[in-house]
């Protein structure tokens, strides 16, 4: 009987030992890219009309690229319920559970639907990924949105900011 008691202790110490391990390198990974990327821009007090609206969840910001690279500084890293705002001047991403944050319009630099990013893999282009430069670093953004019939719009309203970007430069 205390063979099974001391084996089902050393299993816990060993799982308990991985969960730590785990938070650590998390920790770790986080001071890391906290120097490397800047701080997210807060949402405008001001940020005029919403040109498109979509809900749905908030996936992960990833190193542009590398959709297995998610960030985890600043509560970036964290899957939640989301409600994305496209402005004149930017895509407000409203976080319920993590921190809100702001993307100017003039910082994004792609969009296109993907099957899959840090974690979240599905068999259909079911995720909306917004590429944009944080300061020096270029990260993409990924959002499953209730209704991907919305995605047409967002993928035309960011084409056409970059077209005109290029355009203007």
């Amino acid at each position: 009987m205390s063979d099974r008691i001391l084996l089902t202790l050393a299993v816990f110490a060993f799982f308990l030992f991985c969960v730590f391990l785990m938070w650590r390198g998390w920790r770790r990974k986080s001071r890391a890219q906290s120097v490397q990327i800047p701080l997210f821009a807060d949402i405008p007090a001001e940020p005029g009309d919403a040109l498109i609206e979509s809900t749905g969840l908030y996936v992960s910001t990833t190193t542009a690229g590398h959709w297995q690279d998610r960030v985890v500084t600043r509560g970036a890293g964290l899957r939640t319920g989301a409600v994305w705002r496209l402005h004149d001047d930017g895509i407000a991403i409203e976080r319920g559970g993590g921190p809100d944050f702001w993307i100017p319009r003039t910082a994004v630099t792609g969009v296109r639907k993907a099957k899959g990013m840090a974690g979240k893999v599905m068999g259909i282009d079911a995720l909306l990924v917004i590429t944009w430069l944080a300061g020096d670093v270029e990260l993409d953004t990924g959002f499953r949105g209730d209704d991907v019939d919305d995605y047409p719009q967002w993928i035309e309203a960011l084409q056409d900011t970059r077209n005109e970007i290029k355009g203007g430069a």
